[in-house]
């Protein structure tokens, strides 16, 4: 899946921040719409931030499908 598709995923749920730290690295906050609930991600590469952000909407999903 391309990250394009992964973002307008991730944006339907939560509302994004994206920054850079001094190091280079990237800082992806995600705040789920429903909950509040906020999580962050940092790593070197725009590509891995994305796919954490994407992987954690997936088990955020999981885990309401379940308490459902």
């Amino acid at each position: 899946m391309k990250n394009t598709t992964k973002l307008k995923n991730i944006l339907q749920l939560y509302t994004i921040s994206l920054d850079m730290n001094d190091d280079d690295n990237i800082i992806l906050t995600a705040i789920n719409k429903r909950t509040k609930s906020r999580e962050t991600f940092i790593d070197k590469a725009y590509t891995v931030v994305i796919r954490k952000a994407f992987s954690h909407m997936l088990k955020e999903m999981k885990i309401n499908d379940e308490r459902d």
